[in-house]
């Protein structure tokens, strides 16, 4: 896998590396220019099988063209972490079938190249944060991309601060094997430490020397050849990819990374269920996932339908309050309608005269009216008669209730 920055020369050294244009560079720098600066990471892989004194082997090539562009780069490590871990993944997936057959293939990623941008002036923040959510997922090596833009000095410096910067910030950088087979192999891993992190150079330009082809970068104050160890260290890096370093990667990406990314899956798992097909066990959480959700909807429901009904009682309750309350003031004014009725129908038996004081409810009246007439009568008794009228006579008074008299 190669990361970094985009413009660095990722592609351009996939295809230095295999000596074939594994990525056409001329389409993607067009769709590049014409397309505005990418805000996400994008994953793409090529298959590589490499034929060399009759020894096949098969690569698969993982460019990530493009991070840290965007104005918000504070997730740009993931779709990267993402698919280390995917990989991770589709390996454990395997491993745990239960309809297992033979040996799965290894499709684990065993490098990281991270490219790292020739400013001179150590690792950026950026960098420092992509490495630290990598290195314990895969093996780092990182390059300085572009060499020839710095001297042996700039250079030298350089790669003291990068191992500095790589340190204090607590990255695990690849470390190489301790060989104890003869001393040739020990001064070959110390040239290879010393050499970290590697200076690089890729090109996509051919000429021939020395009957064979080689890669080339030509300026007006000379040409640098990208197979020269006098000027990169290209030939030292494919080496240790292809032939020194190879096995190693794949040992520790499978006894390290892999393991640790194992034990992380195999501690979500229940206590009791570590055995079981991890498709098994996302279905089952699926499935509990679902029945927590219809089990808090009918909570809900049943919450709602007991507050709803909880108000509608109330609401019935102050219905038939209000109900009762009219009833009994209709009921009111019905009697006190049919008394008024009732009197008014006495009232009219006593202007007829067909009624006596005692069969109706106003003879209580009638006795209080007696008495006080009663009380008229003998006052007019001691009082001197009227003068007569004219003609002589005098209207006799009519018996009967006071109040109704008529002359």
């Amino acid at each position: 896998m190669v990361v970094g920055r985009s413009g660095l020369g990722k592609s351009t050294f996939i295809n230095t590396l295999f000596l074939a244009e594994i990525n056409n560079l001329n389409e993607k720098e067009a769709a590049h220019v014409a397309s505005p600066l990418p805000s996400t990471v994008r994953v793409e892989e090529k298959l590589v099988r490499l034929l060399e004194n009759s020894v096949s082997l098969n690569l698969t090539l993982v460019d990530t063209p493009g991070f840290g562009d965007a104005v918000n780069n504070s997730k740009c490590y993931e779709p990267i972490v993402n698919y280390v871990e995917g990989k991770f993944f589709q390996q454990f997936c395997e491993e745990t079938r239960i309809d297992r057959g033979d040996k799965p293939v290894d499709k684990c990623v065993h490098l990281c190249l991270y490219f790292i941008e020739p400013s001179g002036h150590g690792l950026k923040p950026i960098d420092i944060e992509l490495m630290k959510h990598l290195h314990g997922r895969v093996n780092i090596v990182p390059v300085i991309a572009k060499a020839d833009c710095l001297t042996r000095d700039e250079l030298r410096r350089f790669k003291a601060q990068i191992v500095k910067d790589a340190e204090a910030a607590e990255i695990k950088l690849y470390k190489f094997p301790e060989l104890e087979d003869s001393s040739l192999d020990k001064e070959k891993v110390e040239k290879l430490r010393k050499a970290l992190p590697f200076a690089i150079i890729g090109s996509n330009m051919l000429k021939q020397k020395d009957g064979r082809s080689i890669r080339y970068r030509e300026y007006p104050w000379g040409t640098v050849e990208v197979e020269n160890m006098e000027h990169n260290d290209f030939l030292t890096l494919r080496d240790m990819i292809i032939r020194t370093n190879l096995i190693d990667m794949i040992d520790v990406t499978r006894n390290v990374h892999y393991e640790n990314f194992r034990y992380r899956q195999m501690e979500g798992l229940p206590k009791n269920e570590k055995n079981r097909d991890p498709f098994t066990h996302l279905e089952d959480e699926k499935r509990q996932k679902e029945q927590d959700l219809a089990e808090k909807r009918e909570t809900l429901e049943r919450v709602f339908n007991e507050k709803t009904a909880a108000r509608k009682q109330r609401n019935d309750e102050r219905m038939s309050a209000l109900e009762e309350f009219e009833l009994q003031n209709r009921q009111k004014i019905d009697a006190k309608r049919a008394e008024i009725i009732r009197l008014r129908h006495e009232i009219g038996e006593l202007r007829n005269g067909t009624l006596t004081s005692s069969q109706t409810s106003l003879a209580t009246t009638y006795n209080e009216n007696s008495s006080q007439n009663s009380t008229l009568n003998s006052t007019a008794k001691s009082s001197p008669p009227p003068p007569a009228a004219a003609g002589g006579t005098m209207k006799k008074r009519i018996g009967g209730l006071g109040l109704f008299n008529r002359n």
